[in-house]
């Protein structure tokens, strides 16, 4: 298994509970949600990758289950890792995706690549 797909469902009625218009693209062996043309969140294996932001990322840190996000041995800041011990309840997963969702407007939008 790529990912965690049981997380995928849960994040899925969270988000359509909100009715928040979304898109989940497969990528780099994870699932990427997308919110306003912007990566939002993700799943990477078993861990719920967010992108929180500069502001609230030395809190995050010091959050139980929460990691810095690190794929090339170097930190990416503003995106934390939280493992699957940290999003047992409804309330632990609905919490980081809205801060995720918080988060998104001052987000960035990745450059469109041109054909």
């Amino acid at each position: 298994m790529a990912y965690d797909t049981y997380l995928e469902e849960r994040i899925t009625r969270v988000l359509k509970g909100k009715n928040i218009v979304f898109n989940a693209k497969k990528m780099m062996g994870g699932l990427c949600y997308m919110v306003d043309d912007k990566m939002c969140f993700g799943i990477v294996k078993e861990q719920f990758m967010a992108r929180i932001g500069t502001d609230f990322y030395p809190f995050a840190l010091e959050m139980n289950h929460v990691n810095e996000m690190n794929f090339t041995g170097r930190a990416m800041k503003g995106y934390v890792f939280i493992d699957a011990d940290g999003l047992d309840t409804e309330e632990q997963l609905a919490f980081w995706i809205q801060k995720c969702l918080d988060f998104n407007p001052l987000a960035k939008s990745s450059k469109k690549k041109r054909s």
